[in-house]
C-alpha cells in the first residue's frame, strides 16, 4: 500500500522556487552555500524554540523558519541538478547536513515539560537510520529512497505544526507523548518500507 508523504508535492513545490533559483544562480549563489544556509537556520531555530518556552511568540518564528528551510533544502538540489554543478562533496555535505539540521532543529523538544530526552533521542537517531536508509538505495540500486510516511518533509511539517500549537497556547502536553510515539512509528515504518524498496529495485 502507497502511502502519500509531503514528498508528493515536491514536484509543485519545485515549480514555485524556478524564479527564485534563476535569481539566486545569477547572483552566483552555489548549491553549497544553500545547504551551510540550511543548516545554519537550523541552529537558529532551535534557539528559537528555545526563546519560544519563555515566550510563545517565537514558536511562530520557527514554524515561518522550517518553512525556509524546506526551501533551502530544495533549491540546493535543484541548482546542482539544473546547472550541473553536482559533486561528489556537495552530495556528501547534502546528506551529512540534512542530519545534523535535524538535530539542531529538533533537540530542544527535550526541554518541553513531560517530554523525556530518551524519546528526543530516539527520534533523532531513528530520523538518522532513515536517512541512511535512503542513501543505501542510491549505492546499492542506483536510485536514493525517499519512502515515507515520516521522511524528512514529512517530519518537518509535523515540527511546523506542533510549533503552530504551542504559538497559540494550545494545550497539547497531554497528548505529546502519544506525537512522540506517531513519530518514532512512522520513522521506523519509513525505514523498512525504504530498505524493501532498495531489494526490490536490485531483484
Amino acid at each position: 500500500m502507497r502511502v502519500p508523504t509531503t514528498y508528493d508535492l515536491k514536484p509543485a513545490f519545485q515549480r514555485m522556487l524556478l524564479p527564485l533559483l534563476d535569481r539566486l544562480r545569477r547572483a552566483g549563489v552555489t548549491p553549497n552555500a544553500l545547504t551551510w544556509a540550511a543548516i545554519l537556520l537550523s541552529g537558529g531555530l532551535g534557539y528559537a524554540f528555545v526563546l519560544g518556552l519563555s515566550n510563545r511568540s517565537w514558536f511562530f518564528a520557527v514554524a515561518g523558519g522550517l518553512l525556509l528551510r524546506m526551501a533551502l533544502n530544495a533549491l540546493d538540489g535543484m541548482m546542482a541538478r539544473n546547472f550541473d554543478m553536482t559533486s561528489k562533496g556537495g552530495a556528501v555535505l547534502n546528506e551529512l547536513g540534512d542530519v545534523a539540521s535535524d538535530a539542531l532543529v529538533m533537540w530542544p523538544l527535550a526541554l518541553v515539560p513531560g517530554v523525556h530526552v530518551g524519546w528526543v533521542a530516539a527520534i533523532l537517531w531513528l530520523a538518522a537510520i532513515n536517512e541512511y536508509a535512503g542513501v543505501l538505495g542510491a549505492s546499492i540500486s542506483g536510485k536514493r529512497c525517499y519512502d515515507g510516511p515520516m521522511g524528512k518533509s514529512d517530519r518537518t511539517l509535523v515540527w511546523g505544526v506542533f510549533c503552530l500549537l504551542l504559538g497559540a497556547g494550545v494545550s497539547i502536553e497531554p497528548y505529546t507523548e502519544y506525537g512522540i510515539y506517531a513519530v518514532i512509528i512512522g520513522l521506523l515504518w519509513s525505514t523498512v518500507r525504504r530498505v524493501r524498496s532498495t531489494l526490490t529495485a536490485t531483484q
